[in-house]
């Protein structure tokens, strides 16, 4: 890869942890002036918006750990932006652009099986352990939007619960670290802002004793 094509790359995962980053500083602004943990519909829409280009910037860095994460907390994103009444308000051109998204991601996928995988878990540039670590990091990040679906849905409502902000933490500790081993500025730029904004939620939160007096379910 040219240094044209590194450029065009990066500028993509950095567009990607722009819009990431907007979702985290609106929600948490909002959060202060109003002084309890929210879940405004802005969160979700720029973690759409967000999620599409991180898909695409990581099969352009054969990197399987950021693709992972984004196919499994698509829907999440959809789903609240559904449960808090978004959804139909959108045209139903960009309806079936939104639902075709992870069909697509998996078509790219499938594609060449055989080359992603030596691609993705045969790079001779990405140990296998360290795909293996960073994955685990994905999975982790990913799990407090299954966790946030499930805590959501049981209520009908679109929260961010205690865990969600306790697993952030931790997931976000894990893929800074695989961002450092892999010098990828990307991934540590958009993970070291994240930690202010989960333990100020996790702060205001734990102040609402009703609301967050427990951090799980």
């Amino acid at each position: 890869m040219n240094g044209i094509a590194h450029w065009i790359v990066y500028s993509i995962g950095f567009a990607a942890q722009s819009f990431f980053a907007g979702r985290t500083a609106f929600q948490w602004l909002d959060s202060e002036r109003k002084h309890t943990v929210t879940s405004p519909s802005a969160y979700w829409g720029l973690s759409v918006a967000g999620a599409f280009l991180m898909f695409i910037y990581g099969v352009l860095r054969d990197d399987f750990s950021i693709v992972l994460g984004q196919l499994i907390s698509y829907s999440v994103y959809l789903w609240n932006l559904d449960i808090k009444g978004v959804w139909r308000r959108i045209g139903k051109l960009v309806k079936v652009v939104l639902l075709l998204t992870p069909v697509i991601a998996i078509v790219l996928l499938l594609r060449d099986a055989g080359s992603v995988f030596d691609n993705m878990f045969r790079n001779e540039s990405i140990p296998l352990g360290l795909v293996i670590f960073g994955s685990a990091g994905q999975v982790i990040f990913t799990l407090r939007f299954v966790y946030q679906w499930f805590y959501s849905h049981r209520r009908q409502e679109s929260i961010l619960p205690a865990g969600f902000w306790l697993i952030s933490l931790i997931g976000s500790g894990v893929i800074l670290s695989y961002g450092i081993f892999r010098k990828d500025p990307v991934l540590i730029l958009g993970q070291s802002f994240g930690f202010v904004a989960y333990v100020r939620n996790l702060m205001i939160g734990f102040k609402k004793k009703g609301e967050y007096e427990q951090a799980v379910v």
